[in-house]
């Protein structure tokens, strides 16, 4: 059946919420879509999207962990299902997997989207380029098309009611890619707070915040139960992890609140979170470029600032 395959991304046998992003796509296209869950304890994720609306939830149960070895099964379920569309989230897992699944079809890729149009059957996506400072359109002229979405451009689907059916699919026998690819170990990191790309709320801080960035930003986080972020420069100065870093290098958020402290507003950061509902900036320079995007802001010391801030909100709390 022509139609669009969803590619669920699972955790621990819990289907994350990128995967709802990717649903909110097949809806926008309209006709049929199926969504596919691989993975070790898939059976049981795949029963979490059953009521999104999908003609059917396919279950493939594998204990693969690569995309090399998880390629191969996307593309046989797309195959043996006639899906002419495949659909991702541009998450890690989304960016590592799409363009494997698009080779093993022989399909155009269009990668990172954040529009599509549909005009008669031919389907057009809207990518951003420049950091985000231009928009283009595509088309993808084979006859089978692999797609991931951004997750800050299209919103969670909700469940829609009803219940799919649930089937279940064997695993793609191993490809010569996939025996020079092993899984060691998955390392992360285990926190209290919510997940960067999935917070209602960022408060995120630069290079300026130096050796106190955890002292100043975390009770301000506490307090309005929001996800941490970082400039680049902050990450590359040691001050904050890696995996915290926002913008056209690092994850893309576009939550309901973000908070920049000590953040000058670099067009490579701004690529990252411009999508964020409200934005409010923090900073001591009246003519930081942060200030032209945001909704509020401050020019104040944020060393000054930002503890009066925490004690005003648990005054108020």
């Amino acid at each position: 059946m022509a139609g669009t395959l969803v590619v669920a991304e699972i955790a621990d046998g819990k289907v994350k919420k990128t995967t709802q992003s990717a649903i909110t796509f097949a809806r926008q296209v309209g006709g049929p879509f199926a969504v596919v869950v691989v993975g070790s304890g898939a059976a049981g994720a795949a029963k979490e999207l059953a009521g999104f609306g999908a003609q059917k939830v396919i279950a493939v149960d594998s204990p693969a962990l690569v995309c090399e070895k998880l390629a191969p099964t996307v593309a046989k379920v797309a195959k043996d299902g006639g899906f002419d569309t495949v659909v991702v989230t541009a998450s890690s897992y989304g960016k590592d997997l799409a363009p494997r699944v698009a080779v093993k079809l022989g399909a155009g890729y269009a990668p990172d989207i954040n529009l599509v149009k549909v005009d008669g059957g031919k389907k057009l996506y809207r990518r951003p380029m420049y950091a985000g400072n231009a928009f283009g359109w595509l088309e993808v002229t084979t006859p089978v098309q692999v797609v991931s979405v951004r997750q800050t451009e299209f919103p969670a689907a909700e469940a829609s009611g009803g219940a799919s059916p649930v089937e279940n699919a064997s695993p793609a026998p191993d490809e010569p890619a996939a025996a020079r690819a092993e899984h060691l170990k998955l390392v992360t990191g285990s926190s209290e707070r919510p997940d960067l790309g999935e917070a209602r709320v960022v408060v995120s801080g630069g290079r300026s915040l130096k050796e106190q960035f955890k002292q100043v930003l975390e009770p301000l986080a506490d307090a309005l139960g929001a996800a941490i972020g970082a400039s680049r420069a902050a990450c590359d100065a040691g001050y904050a992890a890696p995996e915290l870093q926002v913008g056209q290098t690092g994850r893309t958020v576009a939550p309901q609140l973000y908070i920049a402290v000590g953040i000058s507003g670099a067009i490579q950061h701004i690529a990252g979170m411009k999508g964020s509902k409200v934005i409010v900036a923090i900073n001591k320079d009246p003519d930081a470029p942060i200030f032209q995007i945001a909704d509020y802001g401050l020019v104040q010391d944020l060393f000054v600032a930002v503890p009066e801030l925490v004690t005003e909100l648990k005054s108020r709390s």
